[in-house]
This record gives structure tokens, sequence and C-alpha cells, in this order.
């Protein structure tokens, strides 16, 4: 039998390995128990977050993953600020105009726009900055887009999106390509049109040339907040 320090090491030799992980400026703590490695800690973007989570399910011992890893916020913020950020962002977007949405304040359910439909129904809540959405949407994409509208608030340290499907559905690559162009194009930090996106097998390749190191980042940040993606190269240029 492979023992947990045997596991563990495996993992941390492979994270520090992955330079976008930085194990030195991120605390990472690790545990392995009957096939399930738990990782904890605060990391400093969603890369290096998913990455985390990938290499750490890649030993052949591993069946399970428990992720309680948190992104370092890009700022500070109480709970109820990021849920009227988020609610804010769903409530202001075109593609979310017909739904219900609610909100968990104080423990408990505010409605804050009720309509008759009831496949299409929002509800947010926010513990110790992890946004949890939940409620039923009328596609992958919405789904997607409203978890990166979460994302991109800025006190948002995790974002579990546990919405349902009012009808089913399979996953391609063209819908996650177009989803992302969608999300690129709504970033004020990406200028969409100086980025090629490729989607394959949830891989996504980010091509092209783009003012600042900023926008490169903001671009891969995107694809990383894209629900369903396993994994982003980013061969975007800087050129400004």
């Amino acid at each position: 039998m492979i023992r947990a320090e045997e596991v563990i090491g495996t993992i941390q030799a492979a994270m520090e390995r992955e330079p976008r992980i930085n194990v030195h400026s991120n605390a990472i703590q690790m545990t392995f128990a009957d096939g399930v490695v738990t990782l904890t800690g605060e990391v400093d973007g969603i890369a290096a977050k998913k990455l985390a989570m990938e290499i750490a399910a890649s030993p052949s011992p591993v069946s399970g993953i428990v992720d309680r890893l948190r992104v370092e916020p890009s700022e500070r913020m109480e709970d109820g600020a990021i849920r009227d950020h988020v609610c804010d962002a769903l409530i202001e977007e075109p593609a979310f105009k017909n739904y219900t949405l609610r909100a968990v304040v104080k423990q408990e359910m505010e409605l804050l726009r009720v309509l008759d439909d009831p496949k299409r129904v929002m509800e947010v809540e926010v513990s110790d900055g992890v946004v949890t959405l939940n409620g039923s949407v009328e596609s992958l994409s919405h789904k997607r887009l409203a978890g990166v509208l979460a994302w991109w608030v800025p006190g948002s340290r995790d974002v579990v999106n546990g919405m349902e499907l009012s009808y089913p559905m399979d996953d391609n690559d063209d819908e996650l390509g177009d989803l992302l162009r969608l999300v690129l194009e709504k970033d004020p930090m990406v200028n969409a049109s100086q980025v090629t996106i490729h989607c394959r097998n949830r891989e996504v390749t980010l091509e092209g040339a783009v003012a600042s190191e900023s926008s490169r980042s903001a671009a891969e940040n995107d694809a990383w907040f894209v629900f369903g993606v396993d994994k982003v190269v980013n061969n975007l240029l800087v050129t400004g």
C-alpha cells in the first residue's frame, strides 16, 4: 500500500515544477486518506488554484479531490458587499433579464426580482468570501456566464457553481469557445478582437497580440474562470 507521505510528496514535487503555483508564496496544505486528497489554503490566483487541483488528481492512488483552496482576493470585502455586487451584476446582465433572483441575507432567503418561470431562477449565497450559486438556468452558457460574473467581484475567494440545467444538454467545444468569446468582449481589461480562441476537449488556447501584460493575464484568468475549463495555454504576445 502506498503511504500518504509518498502521495503528498509526489504532488508537492510536481507543484514545485509548476511556476504558476509558486509554492513559496502559496501555502497549500495537503492530506491524503482513502484515495482522497484534501487541499486547503489560499493561493494568489485562479490559475494556481486550478493547476494545483489538476496536479493533485494526477497520481494513480488518488480517486478524488476535496477542494478547500481559496484565491487571494484583489480587494478584501465583507460577505454582504460581495453578495450585493454579485446580485447587481446578475441583475444588470441582459442574458438574465427573465430570471428570478434570490439571495441569502442573514440566513434568510430574500427575493430581489420575481418572475413566473420556475426554470429560470438564480440564488446567491456568500460565506467567508465564497460565492455559492444555485438555481435553474436554461443553458450551460448561462451557468458559465453567471460563474464568471461572480468571479469578477474583487472580493470573491471562490465560486461554487451548483446551478442546474432546465433541459438536458451536451457540452461541446464550440459552446465553450463562444461563451469565452462573450466573456472577453465583456471584460474591459481585454480587447477581444486581438485574441483568437481555440477549444479542444475542455482545453483553451489563447493566441494573438495584446497591448499589456495586464491584458494578457486578464484574458487567461477569464478562461480559467469559465466553468468546465480544464487547461489554459496562454500564447498571447505583449506588443505594447
